[in-house]
């Protein structure tokens, strides 16, 4: 195990810029110890704010004995100037010094800089957006690949994008290294996270979880016997019995808060990983030995390219919304699987630790206002307390919550979809995949889009997928079997998919509807048009995945080339698609092989928009260095 009296940096994880506006600005980050911040802001070299935060400025949550959660959120005296460098000092004060960010953090500077800087852009120019960024995917990391982008730019920050979107999959929290639920553990030890007693488990707290002979690579016997503890055990532990669509590994999900956290701490941090062994764990089989230290080697090559991750969320705001890895895997995908998960305590504990990380790691930093005055005084209360019954109430109530959603406001304004928590449940049969999202939440969506001349929506799931594969979802469906294939689209549901079409069809909605996605392991694009009508708006989906995922290649390739002869445009099988009405063309990657739409390559997606909010480039940027341009293309229009 590591040396918990190691001495650990201050400034753990971060900063990372999370909601930056003209008049708001807001920074995350993890500390070891709870020193005094100062803030400093200089553009053009004239001080704009210098400031001690306290109060107000900052949010200081215990997470551990020695890990303090900081949110800052700053409202200055007078708006930031637009479409400028503004450098930023974070400092903190150790004894009676203030320690300059300069100094503690020298790595997170691109070559010339005195301070890391960002701008508050006057529209959207362009975009970076990713999702599904696995540590033990073998292979580069998208961010780092952003991080190198930025840098190679760094004397032109008017190209920067305004915006890092990260649509889901941040962390895999039900699909987990053997490395890294070791380092979970370690780090939970070095920075004393909080721990937690469980109800109608085979462990009676943290403590016992984690000296489990089933802690690694069999967690779901950790389950009870009997019916309830069986029926939780297959939503949250099937993913190792899916044969296409997923390999998930579910032997390892993370289970307790203090391991949710460890998990975002290693993820974004290469601070984190310091002074850790990651020493193979006792009672291990041939098999798992093997296969433990093949995890090893690709868990080392992801930690050596987190400084640059850090790095590129010091400069860049990033947003963030949660897909199903982040809690579970097919999390709320139907009413059967909603009432088995949450049936049980122990798999309601796990969920519930999961959304209560998200939360404090994600959520708050993409609109702290209303969801501080929702659900802070419930962070609090268990923070403070700690004991089974305000852990519970927290866990209850963040999953009756529905203000997960959120708008950037922007030209064009950046609309952040809930894909998973407001479901359209099915009513016939309760073991059908849900709508994405319901009646209610798709009415409230509407009414934000009326009127607006161009909107981009962030939704999880690509609205407008591949055919072939959202029919092969539709098989398994049929016979009763939607988690074996992740049967997760927009399409899957008729009462969702209806409602979001009549919305494109709507005359006072945007001309210019640009949908950002990610969750499926590819990317492709493609330009929509509403058929029969004039003037109707235009539709691009334009899909970016993974950050460090990827599709089985060789399978991808198959449905690729079937996707497009069998609903090729001349294709009876379009009229059974419930897009009959929409005109859909992929544009074409290049250098692709003939015949090929789908890009299977791990990166960092890259739009940039003209003034009128429609898309002039896409690009997906290669972790491999290897980047690819989509163009417009050149055939005819498929149907459906």
């Amino acid at each position: 195990m590591s040396d918990v009296n190691a001495e650990l940096p201050t400034i753990l994880v971060g900063p990372i810029l999370r909601r930056v506006e003209s008049d708001r600005l807001v920074i995350w980050l993890l500390t070891t110890a709870e020193v005094p911040l100062g803030l400093k802001l200089i553009c053009d070299g004239q001080t704009l704010l210098e400031r001690d935060l306290s109060g107000e400025d900052v949010w200081t949550l215990p997470l551990g004995e020695r890990c303090w959660l900081r949110l800052v959120d700053i409202a200055p005296d007078s708006d930031f100037p637009l479409d400028s460098s503004i450098e930023y000092d974070l400092s903190y004060k150790d004894a009676d010094r203030w320690v300059s960010l300069a100094e503690w953090g020298p790595e997170l500077l691109y070559p010339g800089e005195s301070l890391p800087s960002f701008q508050v852009k006057s529209r959207l120019g362009a975009i970076f957006h990713g999702s599904c960024r696995k540590p033990h995917h073998p292979g580069a990391d998208g961010m780092a690949r952003a991080d190198t982008w930025l840098e190679q730019h760094r004397n032109e920050p008017e190209s920067w994008p305004a915006v890092m979107m990260l649509s889901g999959d941040q962390i895999y929290a039900d699909d987990v290294a053997g490395p890294m639920l070791v380092a979970c553990h370690e780090l939970s030890d070095r920075l004393g996270l909080w721990h937690e007693q469980f109800v109608d488990a085979c462990v009676a707290d943290t403590s016992e979880l984690i000296s489990s002979e089933h802690c690694y690579y069999q967690r779901e016997r950790l389950l009870p016997e009997g019916k309830t503890g069986e029926t939780a055990r297959r939503s949250l532990f099937s993913g190792v019995k899916k044969p296409i669509f997923t390999s998930d590994n579910a032997h390892n999900h993370l289970i307790s808060f203090a391991e949710m956290i460890a998990a975002y701490c290693l993820a974004w941090s290469p601070c984190a990983w310091s002074e850790l062994k990651l020493a193979l764990p006792d009672g291990l089989d041939d098999q798992q030995r093997t296969l433990y230290y093949q995890e090893r080697e690709v868990i080392d090559a992801f930690r050596e390219q987190l400084p640059r991750v850090r790095r590129v969320m010091a400069h860049l705001p990033t947003y963030m919304i949660f897909d199903d890895h982040d809690v579970t895997d097919d999390w709320n995908l139907s009413a059967a699987w909603e009432v088995s998960a949450y049936g049980h305590p122990f798999s309601r504990r796990i969920i519930g630790n999961a959304l209560i990380a998200y939360l404090l790691c994600q959520g708050l930093g993409n609109n702290p206002g209303p969801l501080k005055k929702d659900l802070g005084e419930s962070v609090e209360r268990w923070l403070g307390d700690r004991r089974p019954g305000p852990h519970d109430e927290l866990i209850e109530t963040l999953t009756r919550f529905e203000g997960w959603d959120y708008l950037i406001p922007m030209d064009p304004a950046v609309l952040v979809l809930d894909t998973r928590t407001r479901r359209w449940r099915a009513e016939s049969n309760l073991a059908s995949p849900s709508g994405l999202m319901d009646w209610e939440a798709l009415t409230e969506l509407q009414q934000q889009l009326l009127d607006r001349e161009a909107v981009v929506l962030v939704s999880a799931a690509p609205v407008f997928g591949v055919k072939l594969i959202e029919t092969v979802q539709k098989v398994f469906t049929w016979f009763g079997h939607p988690l074996m294939v992740d049967a997760e689209n927009w399409m899957a549901h008729p009462g969702a998919a209806n409602v979001m079409l009549n919305i494109f069809r709507h005359t006072r909605t945007p001309k210019h509807f640009v949908i950002l996605s990610g969750d499926v392991h590819y990317s492709f694009v493609y330009d929509i048009e509403i058929r029969f009508r004039k003037g109707g708006p235009k539709i691009w989906q334009i899909t970016s995945s993974g950050l460090k995922n990827e599709f089985p290649d060789r399978l991808l390739k198959v449905f690729d080339r079937l996707n497009r002869w069998l609903y090729a445009p001349w294709s009876p099988l379009n009229w059974f698609t419930r897009r009959r009405r929409m005109r859909v063309s992929p544009r074409r990657p290049e250098g692709a092989d003939e015949g090929c739409r789908l890009v299977n390559r791990s990166g960092m997606g890259l739009v940039r928009f003209a003034a009128d909010g429609e898309p002039e480039e896409v690009w997906q940027l290669g972790a491999d260095g290897r980047d690819t341009r989509f163009s417009l293309s050149d055939e005819e229009e498929h149907w459906g």
